[in-house]
């Protein structure tokens, strides 16, 4: 499924996957989340809903772009720089295309919508 997240007039692109926390994540859509800064490689914002993890892999190894849940807090993580394998992580999607708008200081706000 396509979305787009919208930041600062900014339009960004990104695909969700085909998996149930992904339809679960797409089904709270459209979302306006203020997005914090955490350790200067993402920006996090609590979900209204926890998504099911159940059949998900442990966690993952993130890249810059990766839109993900991480489980054992409840939050949405985009990642605008890589990060270590971390337990409880689940990819939801992937941004396609420039990552700038993300990597401000400070919190921004975001519309996620399906596209």
């Amino acid at each position: 499924m396509k979305i787009r997240l919208i930041i600062n007039d900014q339009t960004l692109s990104a695909t969700l996957e085909d998996s149930i926390p992904g339809r679960e994540f797409a089904a709270q859509l459209p979302l306006t989340l203020q997005l914090e800064d955490y350790a200067a490689t993402e920006k996090i914002a609590q979900l209204p809903r926890r998504l099911s993890v159940a059949g998900e892999p442990e966690g993952i190894t993130p890249v810059a772009g990766d839109i993900a849940f991480y489980a054992p807090w409840g939050n949405l993580a985009i990642f605008h720089k890589p990060f270590g394998y971390s337990k409880g992580l689940i990819r939801l999607g992937r941004i396609e295309g420039g990552l700038q708008t993300l990597r401000t200081e400070g919190p921004v706000e975001a519309r996620i919508e399906s596209d």
